[in-house]
């Protein structure tokens, strides 16, 4: 066996090592599941607040009841391949102090090893980040974790994010193939450029 086959076997060891340290793959978060009906938590949700996000209507999102230590939260469900299936839990807890991110982030770091990847900005404003699974059902599932130390796009406090990315994708193929909504035949259609009767300028240039 040659060198650079022994260091790539090496690498390849240490990688299945880190993903296994953590033993299991996160599903629940806040005492919602992934991959469960949201109608099994109908007593957290209201579910009056459900509306399709704009440019994936077929996932749906609805707003969390009160729940102890969490601020609020949205749930966001399949309607397609898996009607009423929960894609992704997103929480924002009560405590948005950056001493409870910190040992929030160590107790996940225990339990499921070091985040495969940064997604906060340079400065540490906005600190988050992000940790890729597989579970045993081949479904591929993210969690994101974040600090925001002030407000601007992103809402000041600590939020957790929980996705099931797979299911999501295949909800969005289901819908995709069944055209079930009449917006997304529009888009695809071949529309006729307009023309405002502005020069480029006059057009590109608020006036």
């Amino acid at each position: 066996m040659n060198k650079k086959l022994i260091v790539a076997s090496a690498l390849a060891f240490l990688w299945i090592a880190g993903v296994c340290q953590a033993g299991q793959v996160p599903h629940a978060v806040g005492g919602f599941v992934l991959n469960r009906d949201i109608a099994e938590f109908k007593n957290f949700v209201i579910m009056e607040t459900a509306l399709p996000i704009r440019h994936m209507e077929n996932i749906e999102v609805v707003e969390t009841q009160p729940i102890a230590g969490i601020k609020s939260g949205l749930i966001a469900f399949a309607t397609c391949a898996a009607p009423g299936h929960i894609v992704r839990i997103k929480l924002k807890y009560t405590d948005a102090s950056k001493k409870f991110f910190e040992k929030l982030l160590k107790r996940i770091k225990n339990k499921y090893g070091e985040p495969d990847e940064y997604r906060g900005d340079a400065f540490h404003i906005l600190i988050a980040w992000k940790w890729s699974f597989v579970d045993n059902d081949g479904q591929r599932i993210s969690l994101s974790l974040q600090h925001n130390s002030m407000d601007s796009e992103e809402k000041k406090g600590n939020a957790i994010k929980l996705t099931m990315t797979s299911l999501i994708e295949k909800d969005r193929q289901c819908y995709l193939k069944k055209a079930l909504d009449r917006r997304e035949i529009l888009r695809q259609r071949e529309w006729k450029v307009v023309n405002p009767g502005l020069s480029s300028w006059d057009l590109y240039v608020p006036r």
